[in-house]
């Protein structure tokens, strides 16, 4: 039972009468649950980007093949053959065989059915609770917003399931229902072998331990010994900590969260993981998180003081939200425990209020929660990064790059970000020469974590790892992540040429290594993938036609190597907009966008030959397109004071003029128009 304050509870104004109960055999419980649900689908369908899960398919495809699972490390060439431990085997070797049946259809159906069946359980925890109303399936549709984040092909997709499934034991237990606490075992096996996070089941179980114990003391007075309900749980939990040893790679697989929290994380490799960073709620308002975090503790005190503190409740809130705040890893798992709580809260909140009699038949207060299911998510998807689409986003692997490899017979040493390990193990495993440095575990020494990190800011850093691992090939990310400058140290490195590039990766080949004659015959010559070099051409690009007909030549080659060639057909089109040839310019840069639908400048481009044509209105739309889909693109009130200008408009002109300085005092540009505008 839920602990109570011994103090008596204070007397509070009469509840108004409640609304007849409706059974969920009732046709609107089926349409508000068939809305709800749909939501839900709606939520985790966008198209998947993430880089992990090519080395989920690989490593189970490998389990698959090899008929056992590797408890050495087969997937990195600096560690190969030393101990591994792959927590996640079980969900690897289920992901596979959907994979290889039915493709990208396989890995959207694991979406929907796990987290169908995750906010399903979830709903009927809520029910336990005492959560009757419709507005259970509100709360589900708004959780699942912010869980769609974590809805990747991930394990934690398949751990939401077990979590719900351990909070739909525990609660019906502690609601005076059956005692299944010996569910706990299988839950707590199978999670070892899922998913590192195991640890968070066992903080679950202690939660409702605690509680009953509470309750036990308060309501017996006899502290010598647990009732046998509590006895029964507590060997429950005994039973499943010792199962939990029961997996391919014994106490190590149970000392990897801690290891990584005692030794690991502090390593700037780690700290520098966008999902293991806190967590940061102005990305986070389109998907109502605010709603959920703060809403359900103030939900939370409201029925406390009506009905007693709610140990496990509370507990559950600063556990798990608490880990939300510090790592944005764990929104997903906030989530799955928020819904039951959160349910019965605002269910017992909305019974204590006077509603308009409008709403006292089932069929309105179904209609009302199908529609705000419906509706409570369209700002999030909306999202033009996170479209609504059945597919991968293949521009963010280096799919083309490993083509080039494979078809120019380049082996050896190889160095790799560590995100991009997985996609590299998916296309050349188990080819030894073709092994990446580092997967996305990061696995390797601290030594090479350290130098991987430090690598991608310090020329020093990189010649030190090179000089002791000796790479014979690179391959980078061409759209780099903020403080990452590799291209830009690899271009200025004279042992080093890039011999490959589109929008998704960049291959280097040493001069002196394996492939030095492919690196004489296919590096570029002018160009890297940086772009700091075409930075530093621009002078001889305008004042040297030879020049400018060499670069020219290498970036059609470069948009001639890959369909995802936007970068490419934007430089090519500001070099056609800079000879007045529009027509042409326009050609590239509509071929960049058909590339890449959000290529950084295009449409800023774009503006600009309409502005040189004679069309502002267009121009100013196209700027603003610009700054709405890419907003870290500078100059955008400057290109907006152009098109005023060109329109007549010479105060609005100024003031566009004027935020541009303020924000950049620095843009000469900027300072030469407002100066051509007078006083």
């Amino acid at each position: 039972m839920t602990s109570r304050r011994t103090a008596a509870p204070r007397s509070h104004p009469p509840a108004p009468p409640e609304p007849a109960p409706v059974t969920l055999v009732h046709p609107v419980w089926w349409l508000a649950e068939l809305v709800a649900a749909a939501a839900v689908v709606v939520s985790v369908s966008f198209e998947i980007y993430e880089k992990d899960f090519w080395q989920h398919l690989l490593v189970g495809r490998a389990i698959w093949e090899l008929g056992h699972v590797p408890t050495t490390q087969l997937w990195t060439w600096p560690t190969h053959g030393a101990p591994d431990v792959n927590s996640s085997w079980g969900f690897r070797v289920l992901i596979w065989p959907l994979w290889s049946a039915l493709g990208v259809w396989g890995l959207f159906l694991w979406r929907w059915a796990t987290t169908l069946a995750a906010f399903a359980i979830l709903f009927a925890v809520a029910r336990r609770l005492g959560a009757r109303g419709f507005t259970t399936l509100v709360v589900i549709a708004l959780c699942a917003l912010t869980y769609r984040q974590r809805s990747q092909v991930r394990p934690e997709t398949l751990v939401a399931v077990l979590l719900a499934l351990q909070m739909w034991v525990l609660e019906t237990r502690r609601q005076g229902g059956p005692d299944r606490s010996w569910l706990l075992v299988p839950i707590a096996w199978a999670w070892i072998n899922v998913h590192i996070s195991y640890h968070l089941g066992f903080a679950m179980i202690g939660a409702h331990l605690l509680d009953a114990l509470l309750a036990t003391w308060r309501g017996r007075g006899d502290r010598r010994a647990a009732p046998p309900p509590v006895r029964r749980l507590a060997l429950a939990a005994l039973a499943a900590l010792a199962i939990s040893f029961v997996n391919p790679f014994g106490w190590r697989a149970l000392w990897q969260p801690f290891d990584f929290f005692l030794h690991q994380r502090h390593e700037p490799i780690f700290q520098g993981i966008f999902e293991l960073l806190p967590l940061d709620l102005t990305r986070n308002l389109r998907n109502l998180l605010p709603l959920v975090l703060f809403g359900w503790p103030l939900l939370a005190v409201w029925r406390w003081r009506r009905q007693g503190f709610d140990v496990v409740e509370f507990l559950m809130w600063a556990g798990f939200a608490g880990l939300a705040f510090l790592s944005q890893r764990f929104l997903g798992f906030a989530m799955i425990v928020a819904v039951p709580y959160l349910a019965r809260d605002l269910d017992a909140w909305v019974r204590a209020h006077r509603w308009p009699a409008w709403t006292r038949p089932a069929r309105a207060r179904a209609g009302l929660a199908a529609v705000a299911c419906a509706t409570i998510g369209l700002a999030e998807w909306s999202r033009d990064d996170l479209p609504l689409r059945i597919g991968i986003r293949e521009r963010e692997y280096p799919i083309a790059a490993a083509d080039w490899i494979e078809s120019h017979d380049v082996r050896g040493r190889a160095f790799n970000q560590f995100h991009n390990g997985g996609y590299l193990l998916w296309r050349f495993w188990p080819d030894s020469t073709r092994l990446p440095f580092m997967d996305i575990h990061q696995a390797g020494t601290p030594r090479d974590r350290y130098a991987h990190y430090h690598a991608g800011q310090d020329p020093r850093a990189w010649q030190e790892l090179d000089g002791r691992r000796r790479f014979d090939w690179a391959i980078l990310r061409r759209l780099p992540y903020p403080g990452d400058a590799r291209l830009e140290i690899l271009d200025a490195d004279p042992s080093w040429v890039v011999a490959f590039m589109d929008d998704a990766g960049a291959l280097y080949l040493r001069r002196d290594g394996a492939d030095s004659a492919l690196a004489r015959t296919d590096g570029y010559r002018w160009l890297g993938a940086g772009s700091r070099r075409m930075a530093a051409l621009g002078d001889s690009i305008r004042a040297q036609p030879a020049v400018r007909a060499a670069v020219r030549a290498e970036l059609e080659r470069e948009a001639a190597g890959s369909r995802w060639n936007a970068l490419a057909h934007t430089r090519l089109g500001a070099m056609a907009l800079e000879e007045s040839d529009f027509a042409g310019a326009r050609r590239h840069l509509e071929s960049a966008l058909a590339s890449d639908p959000r290529a950084a400048r295009a449409r800023e481009w774009l503006g600009r030959v309409a502005l040189a044509e004679g069309r502002p209105r267009d121009a100013l739309r196209l700027f603003d397109e610009e700054h709405r889909i890419n907003r870290w693109v500078a100059g955008y009130d400057l290109r907006r004071g152009q098109a005023w200008r060109a329109m007549g408009e010479t105060e609005k002109a100024r003031a566009a003029y004027e935020r541009e300085l303020a924000r950049d005092p620095g843009n000469a540009e900027a300072r030469d128009s407002l100066a051509a505008l007078g006083s």
